[in-house]
C-alpha cells in the first residue's frame, strides 16, 4: 500500500492477528461458523499481505493477479452461500474490494484511476460501504443496558467473543486500504 511505512507495519500486523484469531476461531466451530470464520482468516491474512508498505517490499508482478484470483473465488463462495441469507454479502462485498484493490496495484494500473481530479466512483461506493460496516459494527459493540440495569443484549456470555470486534478492526483496516489506493 501507498502511505507511510509505520502505519503501513501497524496495518499488517493488527490484520495478521485478526486473521490468525480468527483462524483459530475456525478450529473451535463447525458448520457455518467455520466457513464464515475461514473466510474472515482468509481476508485478515490477504489484508495484511497487501498492507505491506510498498517502499519496503516489491511484489513480483503475479501476485497481483493471483490476489484477484484468489479473492475472486472467495467473492464466488460469498455469493454462493449469500442465497442462505447471513453475513455473506459484506464477504462478497470485501472480496470483490480485495479483487478492485489488486487489480489497482497490479504494475501498470495507474493505481486505480486515482488522478489529480479525484477519486474513482467504485473506490467512493466501496469506502462509503465500509465506513457504515465499521459505524454499524462499533455501535454493536456497545453494551445496551438491559431493564435491571445490568448490561445485557443478544448474548448472557460476559464474554462473547472477539469475532465481532474482529470484524471491525478488519472493516476499519479495509477503509484505511481504500484511503492510501
Amino acid at each position: 500500500m501507498h502511505g507511510p511505512v509505520l502505519s503501513g507495519w501497524l496495518l499488517v500486523a493488527l490484520c495478521a492477528a485478526t486473521g490468525a484469531y480468527c483462524l483459530v476461531r475456525a478450529r473451535g466451530c463447525a458448520g457455518e461458523a467455520r466457513r464464515t470464520a475461514g473466510g474472515e482468516a482468509l481476508m485478515g491474512f490477504g489484508m495484511a499481505v497487501m498492507a505491506v508498505p510498498a517502499t519496503v517490499v516489491v511484489f513480483p508482478h503475479w501476485t497481483w493477479t493471483a490476489y484477484a484470483v484468489v479473492f475472486g473465488a472467495a467473492a464466488f463462495a460469498a455469493l454462493w452461500a449469500a442465497r442462505r441469507g447471513g453475513h455473506h454479502l459484506h464477504h462478497l462485498v470485501g472480496s470483490l474490494a480485495m479483487v478492485y484493490m489488486a487489480l489497482a496495484m497490479a504494475p501498470g494500473a495507474g493505481h486505480g484511476g486515482h488522478t489529480a481530479a479525484g477519486t474513482p466512483l467504485l473506490t467512493g461506493v466501496l469506502l462509503g460501504y465500509h465506513v457504515m460496516y465499521v459505524l454499524r459494527s462499533g455501535v454493536r459493540l456497545v453494551p445496551v443496558p438491559s431493564a435491571a440495569g445490568t448490561p445485557g443484549g443478544a448474548s448472557a456470555d460476559p464474554l462473547p467473543g472477539l469475532a465481532p470486534a474482529c470484524r471491525l478492526v478488519m472493516g476499519l483496516a479495509m477503509v484505511a486500504m481504500l484511503i492510501t489506493l
